[in-house]
């Protein structure tokens, strides 16, 4: 008969991931989105894209990635010869589950002419079928970069998508996909805030719909949001995107107040990624100490999808000519 060892709690489950971290010589990545403990005891906060290229710039052999699996997918990709964990790994995203591999696939094949630029929060199967992945941060300069003649798809965030598409005047083929998360935000319950603290400049995650997004005074990533955190005037900001990331704020800027855009019904918790959620102390515990549950990727899978992404982080310095654009979606086709 065998029996589950049961974490230890408080203090000591504190010094005992510490002890696993030392021992397996791991790194521990903390999306914004976790909540504030496990984001206390990570090596690295940040978002996702940034984590995987930092995580993969250091000697870890493990890297125990506090996200969601279409993250802790990318940092192996990034970085096939380290172990790479996920507390839970039924922590998904409905952005992913939105955009299923053979539909996304279908899709493209139906638009042959088209190129598909697509969101970071999709799958290693639709990253392989991706032209150009991008980043919330990292879209305006790489759309910028694309000839105005050539026709786009743009997924899976149809509200991403619609954001660059009204603002550089764009027309893309969206696909219909959402993130839970940011569609929970009410405009009624926002403007009733802002009544209230009408000095208060509200800061949108570009995967908000249009009817939260047209009142925002900065719209942008997470890290886009902490920077405009420090650098508004004023004492208190609105918050539209996952309440986590509040936690990177207060503790960066103890005398500003920071307020999170209220949902439906002016004081739920809908906007709390349940995803996210899923991940806890004990199974990072439990992860690093069993090396489970572990990511996976086959190796022709991992190099096509790569190929996408390097795409991105060379469009994303803004260098990428009309003339040298062919020479990067071939790198991304070969």
């Amino acid at each position: 008969m065998s029996f589950e060892i049961v974490p230890p709690r408080g203090q000591d489950l504190i010094d005992e991931i510490n002890r696993l971290r030392e021992e397996r010589n791991a790194v521990i990545l903390a999306h914004y989105y976790q909540t504030p403990d496990i984001q206390d005891i990570a090596d690295f906060i940040g978002d996702s894209l940034q984590l995987s290229q930092l995580a993969a710039e250091t000697d870890a052999d493990v890297i125990a990635f506090c996200g969601v699996k279409f993250m802790a997918d990318t940092a192996k990709i990034l970085s096939p010869e380290k172990t790479v964990v996920l507390p839970d790994m039924d922590a998904g995203c409905s952005l992913e589950d939105s955009c299923p591999p053979e539909k996304f696939k279908a899709f493209r094949e139906a638009h042959p002419d088209h190129i598909a630029l697509t969101y970071i929060n999709c799958s290693t199967e639709v990253k392989a079928l991706s032209d150009v992945i991008v980043t919330s941060s990292s879209a305006e300069t790489i759309l910028q970069q694309i000839p105005r003649d050539q026709k786009s798809i743009f997924g899976p965030d149809r509200h991403l998508g619609g954001y660059l598409s009204r603002k550089f005047d764009r027309e893309m083929l969206l696909w219909p996909g959402v993130c839970i998360v940011h569609e929970a935000f009410s405009e009624t319950e926002l403007l009733k805030l802002k009544e209230e603290y009408p000095d208060a400049p509200i800061a949108a995650h570009p995967e908000c719909p249009p009817t939260i997004v047209d009142h925002a005074d900065y719209v942008g990533s997470t890290s886009g949001i902490l920077t405009f955190a420090e650098e508004f005037e004023g004492d208190t900001q609105i918050v539209a995107t996952e309440p986590h990331i509040m936690h990177q704020m207060e503790k960066a800027l103890p005398n500003k107040t920071f307020i999170g855009a209220p949902g439906a019904d002016g004081n739920c918790s809908c906007n709390i990624c349940p995803y996210m959620a899923l991940n806890t102390m004990e199974k990072l515990y439990v992860a690093l100490r069993d090396l489970e549950p572990r990511i996976e990727i086959e190796e022709d899978l991992r190099l096509k999808a790569k190929r996408s992404l390097d795409a991105m982080l060379e469009m994303a310095k803004g260098s990428v000519g009309k003339g040298d654009l062919g020479r990067v979606l071939s790198q991304s086709d070969a």
